[in-house]
């Protein structure tokens, strides 16, 4: 406790600091809601950058510095009518940076917290899908004039199906934990459908699809909504840089609108659930439709069998080479997780004719 007071107190807070406790799921940072007294009511987010896996924490910092300030000034001189989607906002140290580096070498950063905001793992029903497709695409179309190659590639060729493809074979080759004799079904999944997987790639390649600021995160527990379930914020910035859209939407669903948890052992519970594909689809589409492209709506269908194969793809990738990027909470979790993507991608194979058929009746509606 004492440390992260410590910590704390490099920052700009207001009053003084009170408790800390450990918040969020996630696979990468360390989270951690800071309430002070008297000070700022909602307290702050304190959050360990891990910067093994983002290796260049200045540039990460200054990409969401110009996304986040970018979005506040356009809602307040454009878009009175949308003073209800909130920007996150960072906290300065007392020496003017936004991150503080610790003499063990740990990056730390602090976030105003959003007052009377609650995430979800998972959405429960339509209208939350519906919410957080739209909080997405809001996020999208206030960014969308932003020149995405201002940013930094944070991770490089975080979504490029080539990339991840050579890793996965060459890590199938060294075979470094003695794993592959386990993961033999797993992996003939993965060579059966590689090449359909680089479509997203030659059509950015073609430039039929642009490049754009992309959140690459688009989980559903990157969505803030207020006690009345209605979303006002995107949070978790740290992979905001240059993408295809197609990413953002594709992971949004597979995390959005299965009916099983990521790392679902029971695979009889792992399935694309189409009413909240449908009701995600309607909400990102009321407002995504007024910037993307036909070819970017042509393919957000496919996006989702794309996403849930490309993670599935790292997770059995960090299985077999003995779990050295996500956190793991048992032996195999990587690679229970990525049976439950693959199961969830033969459930999207089995209704993509239904999914491409109501992106086209929203389309088509607008």
């Amino acid at each position: 406790m004492k440390q992260l007071a410590d910590i704390i107190n490099q920052f700009k807070i207001e009053g003084s600091f009170q408790s800390v406790a450990p918040i969020g799921s996630g696979h990468i940072n360390d989270s951690y809601h800071v309430s002070t007294t008297p000070g700022s009511g909602s307290g702050y987010v304190l959050q360990r950058i891990n910067h093994r896996i983002f290796r260049n924490v200045p540039e990460l910092i200054n990409n969401i510095l110009i996304v986040t300030r970018h979005l506040k000034q356009k809602l307040l001189c454009k878009h009175a009518d949308l003073d209800f989607f909130q920007v996150i906002q960072l906290i300065p140290t007392k020496k003017g940076h936004f991150f503080f580096h610790d003499p063990e070498g740990n990056y730390w950063r602090l976030y105003d917290h959003i007052g009377g905001s609650k995430s979800y793992d998972v959405l429960t029903n339509p209208e939350m899908a519906y919410e957080a497709g739209k909080a997405y695409g809001l996020f999208q179309y206030l960014a969308s004039d932003i020149d995405a190659k201002s940013l930094f590639e944070v991770l490089p060729d975080f979504h490029n199906i080539a990339s991840r493809l050579a890793t996965f074979r060459d890590t199938v080759a060294r075979d470094p934990s003695g794993r592959v004799k386990d993961v033999v079904k797993e992996i003939a999944f993965v060579a059966s459908r590689a090449d359909e997987m680089h479509t997203i790639l030659r059509l950015g390649e073609k430039g039929l699809i642009p490049l754009r600021v992309t959140h690459n995160d688009t989980k559903c527990n990157n969505v803030l909504f207020n006690s009345g379930n209605k979303a006002i914020a995107v949070v978790d910035l740290d992979t905001v840089m240059p993408g295809y859209i197609l990413y953002d939407f594709g992971d949004a669903i597979r995390t959005g609108a299965s009916t099983g948890a990521e790392d679902e052992a029971d695979h009889s519970r792992v399935n694309i659930d189409l009413d909240l594909f449908e009701s995600y689809s309607k909400g990102y589409l009321e407002v995504a439709r007024n910037f993307l492209n036909k070819t970017e709506i042509d393919y957000l269908a496919f996006s989702a069998k794309f996403m849930t194969y490309i993670i599935g793809l790292r997770f059995l990738t960090d299985h077999i080479d003995g779990d050295r990027y996500y956190k793991i909470a048992f032996p195999g979790h990587n690679l229970q997780r990525a049976k439950a993507q693959f199961k969830l991608m033969q459930s999207m194979e089995q209704c993509f004719s239904s999914m491409e058929e109501i992106i086209q009746q929203i389309k088509s509606s607008g």
